[in-house]
């Protein structure tokens, strides 16, 4: 915005620039994507991929920001790079960009916070309160994250931490230590993931094993599943996390069902599952 002053104030000359995307927000609440025809102290005329050339008068813009080619589809702005970096509950090989950040809320009680401090280190942070209900005790965890590109969006690699310990309870730290490989782009991609849980200073001495995957379905949704591979004593045992993605502007809407799947298990058990994520710091 103030850049978007100074260029007003400093100079009526009219600017035109096509090799870049523009977003041009308004204060009816519209967006607006494409190249800059003509800029000036009165007006912009975007050339738009659906409503082709378009005037806007300056005293009607909030904001004016570049974006990136990858993040413009179907004419307008895709979102879905705000949540490139996760599945349901897990994170996969890519990262936050540095200084974004999202706040994630899982049937109400679940609560984790994210933030970029890189674009190759993050840390996520996360409690549920339930100290507000007669002070019961609450877990609450952080989880510093790595993650390396092997491939440009192709082939990334995660590596993190998962700290936790319950508010109230005399207990020791506990959690796991996690790997994962994602093969494909932010916003269709395979992962593969092994982890070793611990309580203290005992660790488990056989991985978890996590097969997750993301596929666009229509403009704004995705078919997501997170598989847990787990290793309880003699039993196989899987816990599987099958649903969608549907997005909201910049929110992301996540549901699907819980489904355990045990050796010998003689009745189909699914849970339902609903979470919601807002991205912050990024346009």
């Amino acid at each position: 915005m103030f850049c978007l002053f100074s260029f007003k104030t400093a100079c009526s000359q009219e600017v035109s620039d096509s090799s870049k995307f523009y977003k041009v927000e308004t204060v009816d609440g519209n967006e607006y994507v494409g190249h800059i025809i003509i800029m000036n102290s009165d007006y912009i005329r975007l050339k738009t991929a659906n409503l082709g050339e378009i005037t806007i008068n300056q005293k009607d813009v909030t904001k004016l920001s570049v974006i990136s080619k990858e993040r413009v589809s179907g004419g307008g702005v895709s979102y879905g790079e705000l949540h490139s970096s996760r599945y349901f509950t897990t994170s996969n090989g890519y990262g936050l960009k540095k200084g974004s950040g999202y706040y994630q809320n899982m049937w109400i009680f679940y609560n984790q916070f994210g933030y970029g401090f890189t674009d190759n280190f993050s840390i996520s942070a996360g409690v549920v309160p339930l100290f507000l209900f007669a002070g019961a005790s609450s877990p609450v965890w952080i989880t510093p994250k790595v993650s390396i590109p092997l491939k440009k969006d192709k082939v990334n690699l995660g590596a993190g931490i998962l700290v936790a310990s319950v508010l109230g309870e005399d207990n020791e730290a506990f959690g796991y230590g996690y790997g994962v490989i994602t093969f494909g782009s932010g916003q269709k991609n395979l992962s593969i993931g092994l982890g070793y849980g611990y309580y203290g200073n005992s660790w488990s001495d056989r991985p978890t094993i996590s097969l997750c995957f993301k596929i666009p379905a229509g403009k704004r949704g995705y078919v997501m599943a997170e598989n847990y591979f787990l290793p309880i004593d003699d039993e196989r045992v899987m816990l599987s996390l099958i649903g969608g993605r549907s997005l909201i502007r910049k929110v992301a809407l996540d549901y699907g069902l819980v489904i355990p799947v045990v050796s010998g298990m003689e009745q189909f058990v699914a849970i339902p599952w609903l979470g919601v994520t807002i991205p912050l710091g990024e346009d």
